[in-house]
């Protein structure tokens, strides 16, 4: 009964923690075409003097996610305790950054003057984007943050259980010999004389005798 547990946790837990290798993947793809956009647009554009930061913050949060998802299938498929345990402390800390970053969003009506200026304008388009698909991205972030409660939760559970150790039922199949505790007798090779032996004896005598 434990067995199946821990493989419908695991299961689970790769499945949630899917959904968020999903998301990095989308960023990695659409931080990489903006990047080629913005080279291909703005060739004259000195790169030094100018830094496209949204740009390569999509970037970075993809591959972290990336990065993330890797570690949770690892944990799933070892239910090792250190893994799932950093596996953990990585997800709430980035619950955390979440839960800031919204909470400064909702309750900051300045926010937009906290960042620093985007020269390829890829970040108003972003914003434009979120603002007329407001209920889409919603339920999109909402998502996101519920896989990675679940993905906490499951993690708890699977780090309780325990590591697995497979038994193999063959092993079951064959007794291991065994020897008796007492009267342990080794045998003598035959060419050896055993003197204990009153007939080896009684030949060994004979035998100096004869000599």
């Amino acid at each position: 009964m434990g067995s199946i547990a821990k493989t419908c946790l695991r299961s689970l837990l790769k499945v949630a923690n899917s959904a968020m290798g999903i998301v990095g993947i989308m960023l990695i793809l659409y931080s990489c075409w903006m990047i080629r956009v913005w080279q291909r647009d703005s060739s004259y554009v000195d790169y030094s003097s100018t830094c496209p930061w949204f740009m390569y913050t999509f970037l970075g949060i993809g591959v972290t996610m990336g990065v993330i998802t890797c570690l949770g299938h690892i944990a799933a498929d070892s239910a090792h305790g250190y893994c799932l345990s950093c596996y953990v402390v990585i997800i709430s800390f980035l619950l955390l950054l979440e839960t800031a970053m919204s909470a400064d969003i909702l309750l900051n009506s300045d926010w937009e003057k906290d960042l620093p200026e985007d020269p390829t304008g890829r970040f108003h388009d972003f914003e434009d984007f979120v603002k007329s698909n407001f209920g889409f991205c919603k339920w999109i972030g909402f998502m996101i943050i519920l896989a990675q409660g679940f993905s906490i939760l499951l993690a708890v559970a699977l780090r309780t259980l325990g590591p697995s150790y497979y038994n193999y039922d063959s092993d079951g199949d064959y007794a291991p010999e065994r020897l008796p505790l007492v009267n342990n007798k080794v045998q003598p090779p035959p060419y050896v004389k055993d003197l204990s032996d009153p007939r080896s004896a009684i030949n060994y005598n004979t035998w100096n005798a004869n000599k």
